[in-house]
């Protein structure tokens, strides 16, 4: 799908337009081979370019070709409670700025309405964009955080759901990582090269998003870092419960194993010790309270039990 949009400096309100007009914002989503044909022809575009901006697992990066610069980006957004990132191909040719991503991003619904922003200035546009891709990126750091510090101070009432979320969350957080550390190659390029004329405001603007980007990375880091210590401290703490429990069972175990064999021994059909006298049935059963008690005794007093 191919939607145009359109505001100059004058205009109170965004227009969506059915025609192309010089200083539009071209946003391509979901596009179908024949619209990627159209731009090709329409906008004299790289259609293996164009092409990648389809390909899921495209990482970001930076080309120029034809006097035309396409950046390579990734943006993050849930899917079926599933948090992923998927690539967004930005195109900064002649007076138009033109986006393309293969599915429709969440994350340009409120930027469209917020309404503060003109198709005309190109880069700066361009640059708001990559503002907003920095702001998920930073709500979604921010809220796996949250959830790992809360996880981390109770650590032995961990479920195995928990377990499931962290390693979801370790695999999203590898996914964050690369994209914002390309991300951020592709900053440094556009400041280091003359790809585009920046003006000092549009080159602030960058060095402020790659600094956050920087931040985002370490926040990240850190994260990978907490998910990795309370995966370990969980191992631990079920490695050492699971060895208390094989410990009392064995403890168990050999405290019934000295009553089991006295009373096998008396249950034999043969001549055996004191078997006439009254009272042997109670002398059996006091020796074995009094080895039973004692094995009780001595497991705990080294802390077996």
């Amino acid at each position: 799908m191919i939607k145009i949009y359109y505001r100059n400096l004058r205009d109170k309100q965004l227009q969506t337009l059915d025609t192309y007009r010089i200083g539009s914002w071209v946003h391509v989503q979901e596009p179908t081979d024949d619209e990627l044909a159209e731009l090709v022809k329409k906008y004299s575009l790289d259609e293996g370019l164009l092409k990648d901006a389809t390909d899921q697992y495209e990482v970001p990066r930076l080309e120029v070709e034809d006097g035309g610069i396409y950046i390579f980006s990734r943006y993050p957004y849930s899917r079926l409670h599933q948090i992923t990132t998927s690539p967004i191909l930005f195109i900064l040719k002649d007076q138009n700025i033109i986006t393309v991503t293969k599915e429709k991003p969440p994350l340009l619904d409120g930027f469209l309405q917020r309404n503060i922003f003109f198709t005309t200035q190109k880069i700066k546009l361009f640059l708001q964009l990559f503002t907003v891709i920095n702001t998920s990126y930073n709500s979604y750091l921010h809220t796996m955080s949250r959830e790992t510090r809360s996880s981390s101070y109770e650590l032995e009432k961990i479920s195995n759901k928990d377990i499931a979320t962290f390693v979801e969350y370790e695999r999203v957080l590898n996914d964050f990582n690369l994209a914002l550390v390309r991300t951020n190659t592709v900053l440094k390029n556009l400041l280091s090269h003359k790809y585009i004329k920046l003006y000092e405001e549009d080159r602030d603007l960058i060095e402020d998003l790659f600094l956050n980007n920087d931040q985002l990375i370490q926040i990240t880091k850190e994260n990978l870092t907490s998910i990795v210590n309370i995966r370990d401290a969980y191992s631990t703490i079920m490695t050492n419960n699971t060895n208390r429990v094989i410990r009392f069972f064995t403890a168990v175990t050999v405290i019934l194993t000295i009553p089991t064999i006295i009373a096998s021994i008396y249950g034999m059909n043969v001549a055996l010790p004191f078997q006439d006298a009254p009272l042997a049935f109670m002398g059996v059963m006091i020796v074995i309270l009094i080895l039973s008690v004692g094995l009780v005794f001595m497991f705990l007093m080294n802390d077996w039990l």
